[in-house]
């Protein structure tokens, strides 16, 4: 994982994401009401969460609207089985901040460490989430949570996605697990959190269809009967769950601790009948140390090679049992210490802070016969400002920058800047902002070898330049944005599926809208997005994309049980899509094959009983009168499907 900056600026939550608790008379949910006369387990049940470096408190989100939504879900697309590689097909630059290893091919699917939730919750809290689909996919979630102490949480979490999907071995299997702690001393002096994830991710390629126009036939309604790049009919343990000879895996680690300590004036809050008690601090100046380690090995495998496949790349005779075989890891260790001054109340607070950190990365790239090591160590100076709208209507702002001074990454950085208002709850709240990044090329993209080929590349810096501004309102369930790229030096993947940079500056446009319409228990939900981009820009998007769900949203059975059931529509205009290189585990450009698909339709019924949420939804209808939808040059979207999920939330 590359460096980030401190973030604080998650001031307008995006649909989805939970839903903001923090009001005037709310304090910050890490400190729980003490009391006097009783146990502080003996209070209502709540739970919330928070994100590091951010005051912001949100609650877990428990709405039916999108429950039937699969985990990866537009504008996101899979290759057409549950866990495959993915892809945006809204515009988003990769994060190359500094040193990075360069997979990003299933970061949808990953547990990062900057993005841990760290609740908090008076009663012990688990999930289990479980979704079944078409050909045995299918996803199990578990999460718990429960405090120590009123000031000490813990939590863990498990994914768990296995799909051998529609088509000829291409089986998914992944597991992703996390840990995360936060600690606050009792006097609120001193703070810490900590976190763990892990991630292994594993994918057959079968390097797609041979012959799409056998989606035509019914002779190929079996669509594990469709001939594939990489058909080996005669390798795996059955007929039914083949196993593919070419495989990808990502596996990756990340320990992190941050913890300081902060000085301030501390006061004690007491109710009416001063029966319970809490404390508040205003904080003035901090010191915060944060360290991380991280793992992550990337690995190729072709157990049963074909010199036909590496024709392009290069040439070898193979006999029966070689194989090609590429191993990269990439191990780093991050220290970091910032100081932090406030101004202004507690619930209207002003904080900056800089700082310095160091760390230290070792590349190293296997290829059976031999290996080489890459060990790099660089210094980075951070400083940022923030104001966060806790309140209503005040205003929001901050600035953050992260830049390495040595090494051979110096010159990396990025800079963002944000500001804007919560407007109340008529107009809702708007922002505007900036982010530059001046990045360097991930080392995958720099330096491969496998026992028969090396690529060596040499890379300017790439800059992007975004500025964006956006206007949300949660009472009349409207969002309006617009986001403007400037790109120079562009890293990117060619035509022959090897790294190559763009020398020229182009230009990406991104305007979106999102509004729902409610008449009584009626829900129109719109979602549209254009994209506009020049045509001599190494990158292809479609123009224009659009989701609509209608549904019928009430109560039934004296409300005792809430439904949201309907039909949802998704499209994107014509365009030519990036390919996928099985090769190399990444997307690459493409401009010769060209998709244009009927718009995917589902139905779906969702319901909620108190704690438990579950959908039942026929998936990929318009499957029933036309082909399946294309998604890549060998890659289409399942068959029509029913899929069934739930979500049990037990509270002791």
């Amino acid at each position: 994982m590359a460096v980030n900056a401190y973030s604080g600026f998650a001031q307008i939550q995006p649909p989805g994401q939970g839903k903001s608790v923090f009001d005037q008379n709310k304090k910050d949910s890490t400190q729980f009401g003490k009391s006097n006369n009783a146990d502080w387990k003996d209070e209502t049940y709540r739970i919330f969460y928070r994100k590091l470096q951010s005051d912001r408190v949100y609650s877990p989100d428990t709405s039916i609207h999108s429950f039937h939504r699969r985990f990866v879900n537009f504008p996101y697309r899979d290759l057409g089985n549950n866990g495959s590689s993915t892809r945006n097909l809204i515009f988003t630059p990769d994060n190359r901040l500094g040193p990075t290893l360069g997979y990003t091919a299933y970061d949808v699917y990953r547990y990062d460490i900057d993005s841990l939730n760290y609740y908090n919750t008076n009663r012990p809290y688990s999930i289990f989430g479980y979704q079944l689909g078409g050909k045995q996919e299918q996803m199990a979630r578990l999460l718990h949570t429960q405090n120590i102490k009123p000031n000490w949480n813990f939590a863990a979490g498990y994914n768990k996605i296995n799909s051998p999907g529609y088509y000829n071995i291409q089986r998914t299997n992944h597991d992703n697990g996390f840990l995360s702690t936060h600690y606050q001393s009792k006097k609120l002096h001193y703070q810490l959190f900590a976190g763990v994830v892990y991630n292994n991710l594993q994918q057959d390629e079968n390097g797609g269809m041979i012959n799409e126009k056998q989606l035509d036939s019914a002779a190929y309604n079996d669509r594990r009967t469709i001939t594939v790049a990489f058909q080996n009919d005669a390798f795996g343990n059955s007929s039914s769950i083949r196993r593919s000879s070419v495989s990808n895996r990502l596996r990756d680690y990340s320990i992190m601790l941050q913890h300081g300590y902060t000085w301030g004036k501390t006061d004690t809050l007491y109710n009416a009948d001063s029966s319970k008690y809490s404390l508040e601090m205003t904080p003035r100046f901090s010191i915060i140390h944060r360290v991380e380690m991280s793992g992550e090995r990337h690995l190729f495998r072709d157990v049963r090679a074909d010199s036909l496949r590496y024709s392009p790349f290069f040439t070898k005779s193979f006999v029966a049992n070689d194989s090609v075989y590429s191993r990269q890891d990439w191990f780093f260790i991050d220290n970091r210490l910032s100081l932090n001054g406030y101004i202004g109340k507690h619930e209207n607070q002003l904080r900056f802070s800089a700082g310095i950190g160091n760390r230290y990365d070792k590349f190293e790239s296997f290829f059976l016969k031999d290996w080489i090591t890459t060990k790099e160590t660089s210094n980075y100076i951070t400083a940022s400002i923030n104001k966060e709208a806790l309140l209503k209507g005040k205003w929001f702002y901050g600035a953050e920058l992260l830049s390495f001074v040595t090494g051979n990454y110096a010159g990396a950085s990025t800079l963002k800047i944000l500001i804007g208002k919560d407007l109340g709850d008529k107009l809702g709240s708007i922002s505007a902002g900036a982010i530059q990044n001046i990045n360097t090329a991930p080392y995958s993209y720099t330096t491969y070898y496998n026992q028969y080929d090396t690529i060596l590349n040499t890379f300017s810096k790439e800059s992007i330049t975004q500025l964006h501004g956006e206007w949300l309102n949660e009472r009349y369930n409207f969002s309006i944005g617009v986001r403007d790229y400037f790109i120079n030096n562009y890293i990117y993947t060619n035509d022959k599926q090897l790294p190559t940079q763009f020398l020229n500056t182009f230009n990406i446009v991104q305007l979106w809208a999102h509004k729902a319409f409610r008449w009584k228990i009626l829900v129109l939900d719109n979602e549209l997005t254009y994209q506009q981009t020049e045509t001599r820009s190494p990158v292809n998007i479609p123009q224009l994309m659009g989701r609509h769900q209608l549904a019928i949203e009430t109560y039934i059975f004296k409300k005792a049980l809430l439904v949201a059931t309907g039909v949802e529509a998704r499209y994107h205009s014509s365009y030519n899509p990036a390919g996928y290189s099985p090769f190399f585990n990444r997307l690459y450009y493409q401009n010769t094959y060209s998709i244009s698909n009927t718009p995917e339709m589902s139905v779906f019924f969702n319901f909620k009983v108190k704690r438990f949420r579950a959908y039942l939804m026929a998936d990929q209808v318009q499957q029933l009168f036309s082909r399946n939808t294309l998604i890549a040059n060998g890659y289409a979207a399942q068959n029509f499907m029913i899929r069934f999920g739930f979500n049990w939330v037990m509270i002791n």
